[in-house]
């Protein structure tokens, strides 16, 4: 008579012991994911900042170096127009040369503009691989997590307390 009771007892502490155990697992994996995808998170964002500021400074650059040229093609047409008055030649040869002189200050801010559009381009290109690859992280980081087996581990102890019956028989 005892020996029923005792096989079912098996049954119900190995069935109650694989579903502890399943939870705690499962507990376990949504935890290191939670850290994952936080961890994560902060790389993208980081990465992303990252690009944003280097942008910026060469926003910035780009700017200095665009006035800078300004500056100085201001003081050559200055020079030109005081050098041509002391050399008293005026007329369509001074306009010529201070149309040179702007023509080139517009071409040089122009090749300026034009690479900061390429630069954008290109920063644009990897912002976009870097949320696909934040994107691509995420989805391996956050894989369905395996839940427990209630019918398995009560079938497992169903077998074990008939085994452990049938041995004490």
């Amino acid at each position: 008579m005892c020996t029923p009771l005792i096989s079912a007892a098996v049954g119900v502490a190995q069935t109650a012991s694989s579903i502890a155990g399943q939870k705690q697992e499962a507990r376990m994996q949504e935890q290191a994911q939670r850290t994952a995808s936080q961890q994560e998170n902060q790389r993208y964002l980081a990465e992303v900042a990252a690009m944003r500021t280097q942008q910026q400074q060469e926003m910035i650059a780009r700017a200095q170096r665009i006035q800078e040229a300004s500056r100085k093609a201001m003081e050559a047409r200055a020079t030109a127009r005081v050098s041509a008055g002391e050399s008293g030649v005026s007329g369509l040869s001074v306009n010529a040369l201070l149309g040179d002189l702007t023509r080139k200050e517009a071409e040089y801010t122009f090749s300026e503009q034009r690479q900061a559009e390429m630069l954008d381009v290109s920063r644009d290109i990897q912002l976009s691989e870097a949320g696909i690859g934040f994107n691509r992280n995420m989805l391996r980081i956050n894989k369905p997590i395996e839940q427990p087996d209630y019918l398995g581990s009560a079938l497992g102890g169903i077998q074990s307390g008939l085994s452990t019956y049938s041995s004490l028989k």
